[in-house]
């Protein structure tokens, strides 16, 4: 389904600046091939921005302790050299997830910018959003990747127009 663009219509000759959010699920590959296929001459001599969130490794953890039949919950930080590893496991996963998308986009004729954030993958994408001046995002829309679960409650503030 095609929805006319302010300043054209979907087939308008003016030129977006494109972000494709990916994450690990396969409906990412199947939105960034969407984007592809169906916008390329739309986005022009701009680069395609292909986004990825790291999730925040400082997040506190909370392991279930069984005590007979109750459970007690207790939150445990992770030791500084915990944190970097997981900060360093998420950087790899990020930057491969980047370079295989980066190089789909060069098979197809399309130059790209990559970019990867780090925390809350609603929040990180709505940032980017904002300071990248995007005019059309592109997000897959099944599956339960870091996106959706991020996407999956409506939105607190709309994207801006």
């Amino acid at each position: 389904m095609e929805k006319a663009v302010e300043g054209g219509g979907p087939h308008s000759h003016t030129h977006k600046k494109v972000m494709v959010a990916i994450d690990e699920n396969e409906c990412s590959y199947h939105a960034l091939m969407w984007v592809l296929h169906n916008l390329k001459e739309s986005i022009g001599d701009s680069p395609l921005v292909i986004f990825t969130a790291q999730p925040s490794p400082y997040r506190s953890n909370i392991f279930p302790a069984s005590l007979g039949t109750a459970r007690l919950y207790c939150p445990v930080s992770a030791a500084p050299e915990l944190i970097k590893n997981v900060q360093e496991q998420n950087k790899k996963a990020s930057s491969a997830l980047l370079e295989k998308a980066k190089i789909i986009c060069a098979s197809k004729g399309v130059n790209a910018e990559t970019i990867s954030g780090v925390g809350d993958a609603k929040q990180a994408i709505c940032d980017a959003v904002q300071k990248l001046n995007i005019t059309l995002l592109v997000l897959g829309d099944r599956g339960i990747g870091r996106i959706r679960r991020g996407f999956s409650r409506e939105c607190e503030q709309p994207l801006p127009s």
